[in-house]
């Protein structure tokens, strides 16, 4: 699985014009899942999201995590991040989980998160979203929970 991580000061998410989730600071986490992730790699992302140390300690410097600072966390599915674009100016979607399951594993991110963190909101899975932040840095980092090709081990 992957995830593109951006520190905001606000994000948010709309479907048909109206707010289905947002937050103040803490992270908005765009989710990918490939073709062979499971519940492992799902509970592995939750584990590196909430500890990766992106928000800045008393000296400036970047030792928190999400967890240490109990902002909020903005998981918004995202299947364009697991498309394959070594070559060519086309995307292509075969590495992509089917849809069925890039949903069951989204979920199981999204509950694993929030069984682990106080203020998890998130985007509509197969909806036509509007995403609106506030980057603060700007930081934003790609995390995966192993290499394209690899297999799960579940």
């Amino acid at each position: 699985m992957i995830a593109l991580l951006q520190r905001v000061s606000t994000a948010e998410v709309l479907v048909g014009g109206k707010q289905v989730g947002g937050i103040g600071a803490g992270l908005l986490a765009f989710v990918g899942v490939r073709r062979d992730d499971g519940e492992r790699d799902a509970e592995r992302l939750v584990e590196r999201v909430l500890g990766y140390r992106m928000f800045p300690d008393g000296h400036g410097r970047m030792n928190l995590g999400l967890a240490d600072t109990g902002g909020g966390l903005l998981a918004v599915p995202q299947f364009t991040l697991s498309a394959d674009t070594r070559k060519g100016t086309r995307a292509g979607f075969s590495t992509g989980a089917h849809p069925d399951t890039a949903r069951k594993l989204f979920e199981h991110f999204v509950s694993c998160a929030t069984a682990r963190h106080p203020v998890v909101e998130t985007g509509r899975f197969g909806e036509r979203m509007q995403v609106r932040l506030c980057n603060e840095g700007p930081v934003t980092f790609w995390l995966e929970t192993r290499g394209p090709g690899s297999r799960s081990a579940d």
